[in-house]
């Protein structure tokens, strides 16, 4: 190429980002030698991206978005001839919006032999057509490639002591199509099994670089449980004093709960595992593929298998009332969830990125207030305008900060208000295995955490 290759990311929930691995391993093993920043550990290399013919930005999530959209502003001021894609999730359901403002080019799905493919035709001084419709078709996965990356990553926290903890996928993309989540509207359904060789190479990697758990970032580590059982016996096998989490929905809990005290015999820590609501109106709606009642026994199977079970919550949509919510504060106390379940998850309000399965539900249409385009989502309002002002006191509550405890009462006193009912009682935090940094998904990021993508001046 006549110029330099940057890959470019700027948020993954505190892992080394996959963004940046996978297409570096991609480019590499075609013979090319791209350079990678994560923003989220250190800043833009404006010297790195002058010379840079291309400029990959990674955006598989919606605050990685509203990150990346300024930084790629000050790359076009720094090189204006410097051809800018942005691949992931994101890129796919912004397609439109990115093309007309930021980007050169977007890619979504499996994207990393497409993004190989424009490397080449700019090399050769042509251009690519690029593919509008998601690219779903499994490629031959070389072993992600993180070199380069500064470090500084998320932890594990557990019983008072803190290791490294690394990332590996073991899966792309979800055989499931729950409305509201952005994996349906690009992957519609499928999902691709990486090599269990392939995973052990990504773990054997960061081991040797002092990792001592490793997260799963699957969309879902059970859409294919039996290659899952495979993967943690050979990690178990290779590495016995190695943990690792996973994400797994609840339906699947149930399904398989047989598989669930192997996986804990394999070093199993926790799960991740989206009730999003206690609702069983709100999940229908969201096509969950679970009740409330399913969120009692998949929790009474991880707890009996020794795996600590860490609920993630949409808890502001345009369905949920004021007792739906305070129910939430009220099975987390009865459960001794209250350690387990982040105070940010109790201030997460429904994202509705373009191309949303939820856009077209009738349940939607009612609260539907048009797409705020800066925002990258669809504004909605709930029929109470008391829920969307709880909301924002909720936020704001949580912007304070403060330890689990202290935190979870004030928010329940804030909905406690809501209904006009006295402060609830102080509740102990019950500690449990965790990461350093809070994971959430689907949710507009803070004012705080958007600070890190301005660039530097």
């Amino acid at each position: 190429m006549h110029g330099d290759i940057l890959l470019l990311s700027c948020y993954e929930l505190g892992h080394a980002p996959a963004g940046i691995a996978w297409p570096a391993a991609f480019l590499r093993r075609a013979g090319f030698s791209p350079q990678v920043i994560d923003l989220a550990t250190c800043e833009l290399d404006e010297a790195a991206v002058r010379e840079a013919q291309l400029v990959a930005i990674s955006v598989p999530m919606h605050t990685a978005l509203r990150l990346a959209v300024p930084v790629a502003r000050r790359i076009r001021e720094l090189n204006a001839a410097a051809h800018i894609c942005f691949h992931g999730l994101y890129a796919q359901l912004n397609r439109e919006w990115l093309l007309a403002n930021v980007a050169d080019s977007c890619l979504g799905g499996e994207s990393e032999q497409a993004l190989v493919a424009l490397c080449e035709a700019l090399a050769r001084g042509e251009s690519a057509p690029m593919p509008a419709a998601p690219l779903l078709a499994r490629p031959d996965y070389p072993i992600p490639d993180g070199s380069g990356l500064a470090g500084g990553y998320a932890e594990l926290l557990d019983n008072g002591h803190s290791v490294q903890a690394g990332f590996a996928e073991a899966t792309r993309g979800c055989k499931y199509t729950c409305r509201h989540c952005p994996v349906t509207p690009v992957y519609n359904g499928r999902f691709f099994v990486v090599p269990v060789e392939n995973v052990l190479q990504q773990v054997r990697k960061q081991v040797a670089g002092g990792a001592r758990h490793i997260t799963f970032g699957d969309p879902d580590f059970l859409n294919g449980p039996r290659h899952a059982l495979r993967v943690a016996e050979a990690l178990h096998a290779e590495f016995p004093q190695l943990t690792f989490d996973i994400t797994a929905k609840v339906e699947h809990l149930l399904d398989h709960a047989d598989l669930l005290p192997q996986l804990a015999e394999c070093g199993c820590l926790f799960l991740v595992t989206a009730v999003e609501s206690l609702s069983d109106h709100v999940l229908e709606i969201l096509d969950k593929g679970h009740t409330r009642s399913d969120v009692e026994r998949a929790l009474a199977v991880t707890r009996a298998a020794g795996i600590a079970m860490r609920p993630s919550l949409v808890a502001f949509t345009p369905w949920t009332t004021l007792d739906d919510y305070l129910e939430l504060f009220e099975f987390a106390a009865d459960n001794a969830l209250v350690g387990a379940i982040e105070p940010v998850q109790f201030t997460i309000r429904l994202l509705l990125p373009p191309g949303s399965a939820l856009l077209d539900h009738p349940e939607m249409a009612p609260h539907l207030r048009g797409l705020r385009e800066e925002d990258f989502g669809h504004r909605w309002e709930h029929p109470d305008p008391y829920m969307d002002a709880l909301h924002h006191e909720a936020v704001a509550v949580a912007e304070e900060g403060g330890d689990d405890a202290t935190l979870f009462h004030a928010l329940w006193s804030v909905a406690r208000s809501a209904a006009g009912q006295p402060p609830p009682p102080m509740v102990v935090a019950t500690p449990g295995p965790r990461l350093s940094e809070s994971w959430y998904c689907c949710a507009e990021p803070s004012p705080g955490l958007l600070k890190i993508g301005e660039p530097s001046a």
